[in-house]
This record gives C-alpha cells, structure tokens and sequence, in this order.
C-alpha cells in the first residue's frame, strides 16, 4: 500500500553498441592467408611426387613376376635405394595369361596404367631376385634394370618445413584472433591501449538527429548552440581572437537526454562524433586507461573539427583523494591523463568535448574548472509544457486514437523524464496490440502508467475478505485526507487492485510543477501520506504492517524538514545535508543536536498523525462511503469522489 505521489523508475538512456573495427584497426599486421595455404600445397604435392605417391600404383612382387616370366615388361628403371619404376607394355594389361597368375591375389588390376612402382626395399635383393625370375627367358628377353637416381632433397626438408609452417600459421590465426577478433578491436590483447570509442559520421543515420527531435529542452539547446555554430565556422571566433569552451558538462537525472542532446550538436554541426563510456577507459592493467585516453584524442585531432563524448564521466573523473582507504591509482592516473589531454589541446582544432553525468557532486575539481569543463548545463526533469512536447514526438509513431491530448498525458506524468515518457508511449502500444485494437487509446495509457507506477497486476493473488477491507479503509484514508487538505497533491485514482511485489493498492496524486515548496505543504503531504494507518486506526482500532512504505516516506520528509530545510524553530536555520560525506568518521553535529533533531522529528510525525486521525473522525461518513465503493468497483478516479463526496472543497472551507 503506498500514499506516495508516484515513484517513477530511472531508465537509463540507451547506449550505443560498440563499433566492431575491420581488420586494419587491430594492433596486428593484415595478412592474406592466401598465399600461405597455395605455398604449402606445392610443398605438399612436390613431396608427394618425388615419393611416388602421385605418379603411379605400387605393385607386389607377384604381379612384377608374373609379367616378367610372359615377357610383358618393357623396362625397369631403379630410382634409389627404395622405389624402382615398372614399364608393361599396354596389350599385356588385357592379356588372360596374365591375370591367371594374380587372380589369387588382393592386388587390384582393373583400371590401371602400364606404369608401376615397386618398393625394392634394397638393390642387391632386388637384382638377385630379378634373375631368379628370369631364369626360364632366353638371354634376348632378358630385362637389366637401369639405374636413374633422382635427388631426394625436397622431402627431408619438408619433414622440418612443414610443421614450422603449419605451427606458424596456427600461431598467427591466435594472436589475429587476440589482436582484432570478434569481441571488437579494443577488446583484445594487442589493441588494449587502443580507444574504445565509437565513431559516427555525418553520414550515419545514427547521429541523423537535430534539434527538432529533441523536445523539452529549449534551455540546454540554446546553450549548445554555440558549439554548433563554432563547429560549422570557427574562424568566425578565432578571428577575434576569442576562444570557444573546450568541455561542456550537461548534468541531469537519467533519462532527460543528455545523449540525445549531444547526437544533436552532432547532428546539426555534421561533423564526426566520437561516443565513448567512462567505464570504458577503467582497466585492471596499469596504464591502460591513459594510453586510451592518448589514442582517443589522437584519433579527434586527425577528424577535426569534431566531438567526443563521454558518458557517465563520473566512473573516471571522481574527486581523487577524498577516500584514501578505497583509492584507484589507475583510475586517477587515467583522469590525470585525461586533465592533461583537456589542457594541452588548442581549440582552434574544432575538438570539442561533451560529457554527461548524473553525479556532478563527485567529480573532481581540476575536471570542472575553466579551460576543461568551462560549461556546466542544467537538464533536468522536464515540466508540463517539455512533457507535452516530448508526448508529441513520441506520439507520431504510434497509432493513436483522434481525441488522445498530449496535454492530458502531460498532466498524468508529473516528474516524468523523456526516456520514461518514450517507455509509457511503448508500453500503451503493446497493451493495445494485447487486447487486439487497431488504435491506441486512453485506457492503454492509463494501463501502462498503473503498470509502470506500481508494477504488473496480480490477477491470480489471492487476498482474505478481511484482508481486502483493510486495504480499501487504508487507500480511502489516503484519499479522504488529501481531498481535504488544502495544500495536499489533487487525487486523480484510487485502487486495492494488487500490483507487483508488494504494492496491494495506492493512491495517485498529480502534483503541481513546483520549484520551491512551502512548510504548510510538506505538513500537508505528511498528514496525508498518515491517512492511511490514520483509518486502520479509526475504523479497527488497530493498526497493520500496510503502511511501511508511507512511514519510510514521512520519516525522509521529517527528516527534511528539521535537519535539511531549517523548517524547524527549536533545531534552527541550520541545514546538515551531505555534510557528512566530507568525514565519515565524525557527525557534523553533537550528540545534544542529533538527540534535539530526533526528537523534534518524532513529535513533528506524531502532530501530523494525530492531525490526520482527527480530519478522518470528523469525515468518517465520507470515509465509508468512499471504503464501500472501492470494496465493490476496486478502482475509482476523481470523477467518483466528486460523485461521491462531492467536488473538493475551496481554501476557506478546508480542515
């Protein structure tokens, strides 16, 4: 159960995949592999042909007789020591007497030529064995072997050859692999000190975007647009001798656009961009992190005039030295790389770097000073009006119903940043596709805000009648006070139906975009946020572990109020926040002071408690009413309070 105006998750924008570079981008030389294959199968048939492997079929001893006792062989040449090369004559290989000597044998005789090797083993048995077989010829026809030494010098050498260069090709595919595999250049081994940025030019589609696609941000988008100026002229500038900032820091909320923002000077400048993480220059090897920030802006000058931009800069550019105990010294030697690079550079180059981070506080102040990061831009969460321009941009690529008013959709999202506002516009659109519409209407936003808000909607969980009637009296409280309050956020629904983990119900308020906030106000929103626990306690006399979330919220805002905003009298105009990251070992503050701020807090919850159980006795009828309706229909919007409880009072008539 949870009172509180609606939480919205942080969604983190998108971040680009990195680039896979092409061969020539690793550390390793480009080779063709072409020749070394075509060079090792000559080897290979060259061996192969002085052994005799290719030239001719080898013959045993019994089909060699066979032919020499019928006359049938030609010649026979002795090549070494080893092989010796047959010649039958062609009519002798259909002849039947010659066929009957080795029918007997495995020796297969179809299909061969009149060329034969036979495997003499050695020269001497060799000759005695021929004139053994040629004892029955006459002297005419007898055959003296003819001795025609070839030199065998290739296959020695290929025995060592070889296998070098099968081991040597082997050892470049691994270290090709290592140096410029599939995981990405900067990834591997001998391109680790290279930068892992990713480079897009003005001909990519991904950094196609103007400011026309960014909406919600007409203040960031005048500041930026003089770099967009400078990089389209900037003799412009360094004609008069005036310098362009070499950094802009654009500081806000995830989600708001930093990103967008910068693919935009990008964009609208057309000149290359160079997108790169903080988190990517971070290493375990020292030195890698500099050498990367070295190779990053080697690569910007050579694409000058140009922008790097480096997201969540806040993985390398902490403040060094505040936490001896969990120092990095390669992360604070890569940050003084990167200070180094920041000032060294002249701007008359056109590189310009932009950085995002969510975490200004902890960055260093050599990052921030002027000559680094000399501009600092605001983005924050966008109001109604930037919420309804980004609701338009959004809205073009969905299939919409005619009567859907980005205005409305403003007004549901208060504190809603562009990267949320894009995952409700999605989310509407699948639970459209989910219940089978042609168009997306306003029930699929509203279902997307409740799922988004408090998660998805327990259809199976199974909840007691007892249970069920605590929750509708606790969500009824919630209601009943802040339509009662004057200064409380106005309700827009109330529900019991169950969502995500542990959220059985809750109250949705539409608070008003405002930049400071009154003491009356946050009073106000304590004794509503109470409202529940208030109605356990007014109806049951008891009271449930149901409001743990609204007592987490109240205390915070207590807390607040007596040790963060001076709200308090007795505490005084002092405020302690996050002074204690400067020491963690010692309060900014006595132990009387942090006894005085606790008790001042715990009687601050109890007034507003005791406020809210009083406003709930004086409206218990509209709190049954209010109860009993939602035991029956589970969901109620503004239109049934007023139905109900009638329209919500003016200021004058306020409890």
């Amino acid at each position: 159960m949870n009172s509180q105006e609606p939480q919205n998750p942080n969604n983190e924008e998108p971040k680009e995949e990195p680039r896979r570079d092409d061969d020539s981008s690793s550390g390793f030389p480009k080779f063709n592999y072409y020749w070394i294959y075509g060079l090792l199968a000559i080897f290979l048939m060259a061996n192969l042909y002085v052994m005799g492997a290719s030239r001719s079929k080898n013959i045993p001893w019994v089909v060699l007789s066979s032919y020499i006792k019928h006359k049938d062989v030609q010649k026979v040449d002795v090549i070494n020591e080893e092989v010796a090369e047959v010649y039958i004559k062609k009519e002798a290989l259909t002849r039947d007497s010659a066929y009957k000597s080795i029918k007997k044998t495995n020796f297969n005789y179809e299909n061969i030529g009149p060329h034969f090797t036979y495997n003499i083993g050695n020269v001497e048995g060799f000759e005695r064995r021929l004139r053994e077989a040629q004892d029955s010829l006459a002297q005419a026809d007898r055959l003296s072997p003819e001795y025609k030494t070839r030199p065998n010098w290739i296959a020695p050498i290929m025995q060592w050859v070889f296998p070098l260069l099968l081991l040597a090709g082997v050892w470049m595919f691994i270290m090709r692999r290592m140096g410029g595999g599939a995981g990405g250049a900067g990834s591997q081994l001998f391109n680790i000190g290279r930068s892992r940025a990713t480079l897009f030019d003005s001909k990519d589609s991904k950094v196609n975007i103007t400011f026309q696609d960014v909406a919600g941000l007409d203040e960031a988008k005048v500041e930026v647009m003089e770099v967009v100026d400078f990089l389209r002229n900037p003799k412009k500038y360094t004609a008069l001798g005036g310098k362009i900032p070499k950094g802009v820091l654009l500081v806000g909320p995830p989600g708001t656009g930093k990103t967008l923002l910068a693919k935009a000077v990008a964009g609208e400048a057309g000149a290359p961009f160079f997108s790169i993480s903080g988190s990517d220059f971070v290493e375990m090897f020292v030195g890698v992190g500099a050498s990367r920030v070295r190779d990053l802006f080697k690569q910007a000058r050579d694409k000058a005039p140009c922008i790097i931009f480096i997201d969540e800069i806040d993985a390398i550019g902490r403040a060094r030295g505040r936490n001896q105990m969990n120092s990095n010294d390669e992360r604070e030697n890569t940050l003084n790389q990167l200070l180094v690079e920041m000032d060294g550079f002249s701007t008359d180059k056109g590189v310009i770097i932009m950085a995002a981070t969510n975490r200004a506080d902890v960055l260093d102040a050599a990052l921030l000073r002027p000559g680094r990061f000399d501009r600092q831009i605001e983005i924050d969460r966008p109001d109604v009006a930037g919420r309804e321009q980004i609701f338009r941009v959004h809205l073009k690529t969905i299939k919409t119903v005619a009567d859907i008013d980005p205005q409305v959709l403003a007004e549901m999202t208060p504190g809603f940043a562009g990267a949320e506002i894009a995952n409700i516009c999605n989310e509407a659109a699948l639970v459209a596709a989910r219940r089978n519409k042609k168009e997306v209407d306003l029930s699929d936003f509203n279902y997307a805000l409740d799922r988004i808000i408090g998660g998805l909607e327990k259809i199976n969980k199974v909840i007691s009648p007892e249970e069920k009637q605590v929750i509708a009296y606790h969500e009824a409280g919630h209601a009943i006070c802040g339509w009662f309050l004057e200064h409380a956020s106005p309700l827009v629904k109330v529900t019991i139906v169950p969502r995500g983990s542990a959220t059985l119900g809750y109250a949705q308020y539409l608070p008003k975009d405002e930049y400071i906030t009154r003491t009356e106000q946050m009073l106000d929103r304590m004794c509503m946020t109470l409202g529940g626990r208030a109605a356990e306690s007014v109806i049951f006399d008891k009271i449930s572990t149901g409001a743990l979330s609204d007592l987490d919220h109240v205390t915070r805002m207590a807390y607040a109020i007596v040790a963060v905003y001076g709200m308090n009298d007795k505490v005084g105009n002092v405020s302690f926040y996050d002074m204690q990251n400067q020491n963690t070992f010692t309060k900014p503050y006595s132990e009387q002071t942090s006894q005085m701020i606790d008790q001042e807090v715990r009687g601050l919850i109890d007034i507003q408690y005791e406020r809210a159980k009083a406003l709930l006795r004086n409206k218990k009828h509209e709190l049954e009413l209010l109860a009993q309706e939602l035991l029956e229909k589970e969901v109620l919007h503004k239109v049934d309070l007023e139905r109900l409880i009638g329209a919500r009072p003016t200021s004058a008539e306020y409890v």
